[in-house]
């Protein structure tokens, strides 16, 4: 039997959906309620779940364990009130718990699974792996106040019993909500997680996997200063990495050098040699490419686009990226081609509008521009409407007949 486990604050939102993409896969629902206002817990009975409250003590470890307490199951599955089991995964695991083989792995062998997990929302590096299926076993735990993981647990049993196999499932396994910027601006996530797990390493100054989280919280609000020393601490213990730590290391140590150039291209080359799931370096590929692009080395820069298009071809920002660097170096049906599939996977991308539109213009093609152009500036009016009105008044300024422009409604 699979037990599901989850801790739970408000999130009658999605907790129904989360609960639906689990039916006829788990046997039990365990839910740790930390306090929720909302009709959270109400939904989670309804649905037949176990609910058990706690005071929240600012760690999410002690809560997942929490639940882990509770479990009855042969294996646990691990889910936010955010998150979706896809359907192709939910086979895989209900065929694991009838103790069909995984492969050439049978399953007494299988410890825990990896799940690629997708970002709703986080257009550069929507790809996460995390340890979200595993045996239920007393020594298997959670750490960690913030970012928990089982992985340190269950490393040390692999280490005391190496017939144990931990699995990565290539293929996307959960979507994931919670990291839309807004949901995270309305959630003040940032702030909680910084003030987490600075207190956590006041007391454990080297744990390079926590090192490697607040540096990246560090980086992703503009405070490179701060992100540095603590990157630079966590690659000081290299060796004892392990290779998706190593890659998220190199990559936030990289963007957190984006004024300096040339130190930052080491870091996106130590990135990108990690053997780790091709679409976990997506936003290496193409952050390298852009300082690339920007260097003038416009080859080496769709080199990388193409890489990153190759991992994931449903990526908009690596086709409109390509597409840039293709306009760079003067192929113009290049250019258009790659805009046209970043506007194909993603209809409401303006600056991809806009810039088919340039391209268009530069080739004659005025009527087709004409129409990229109008699209381009009707979805900034409603984003941001200063740049709409500062691409229509450039538009002014090409030389086209005021009356085709007009006739446009650009005028």
């Amino acid at each position: 039997m699979i037990s599901l486990c989850m801790i739970v604050k408000d999130e009658a939102a999605s907790l129904a959906l989360t609960l639906a993409s689990v039916q006829g896969v788990v046997g039990e629902t365990i839910v740790v309620d930390t306090g929720s206002g909302d009709d959270t817990v109400a939904i989670a009975r309804a649905q037949g779940a176990k609910v058990y409250s706690v005071d929240w003590a600012n760690d999410f470890a002690a809560a997942r364990n929490e639940s882990l307490r509770h479990a009855t199951g042969d294996w646990v599955l691990v889910l936010d009130a955010d998150e979706v089991l896809l359907p192709a995964t939910a086979q895989v695991l209900l065929a694991l718990d009838r103790g069909q083989p995984l492969g050439d792995v049978a399953a007494e062998d299988v410890l825990a699974l990896n799940l690629l997990r997708l970002e709703l929302g986080a257009p550069q590096a929507p790809y996460t792996l995390i340890t979200r299926f595993f045996r239920r076993l007393p020594n298997i735990s959670f750490s960690r106040p913030y970012h928990e993981t089982v992985d340190d647990s269950v490393a040390a049993l692999q280490a005391q019993a190496p017939h144990w196999q931990v699995i990565t499932l290539a293929e996307v396994a959960l979507h994931h909500t919670g990291y839309d910027p807004t949901v995270v601006v309305q959630r003040g996530k940032f702030d909680r997680a910084r003030t987490i797990m600075e207190a956590y390493l006041a007391a454990h100054p080297n744990d390079s996997y926590l090192l490697n989280k607040l540096a990246a919280l560090y980086v992703e609000s503009d405070q490179a200063e701060a992100a540095l020393p603590l990157l630079d601490r966590a690659l000081s213990q290299v060796e004892s990495l392990d290779e998706l730590t190593r890659y998220e290391l190199h990559y936030h140590r990289a963007l957190a050098h984006s004024a300096q150039p040339e130190q930052a291209a080491g870091d996106y080359q130590a990135a990108l040699a990690q053997p780790i799931l091709p679409r976990l370096k997506l936003g290496a590929w193409i952050n390298y490419g852009s300082l690339k692009k920007a260097q003038g080395d416009y080859e080496a820069a769709v080199d990388l686009f193409q890489q990153a298009i190759a991992a994931d071809p449903t990526l908009a920002i690596a086709h409109f990226n390509l597409g840039t660097a293709q306009r760079a170096r003067g192929y113009l049906d290049e250019a258009i081609a790659a805009y046209r599939s970043a506007i194909a996977l993603d209809p409401n991308y303006a600056a991809a509008y806009q810039n088919l539109g340039v391209a268009l213009f530069k080739l004659g093609q005025l009527p087709e521009a004409l129409q990229a152009f109008q699209r381009a500036i009707a979805l900034y009016e409603a984003i941001d409407p200063a740049t709409a009105a500062s691409l229509r008044q450039g538009i002014t300024r090409l030389g086209i007949p005021p009356t085709l422009l007009t006739q446009a409604g650009l005028k």
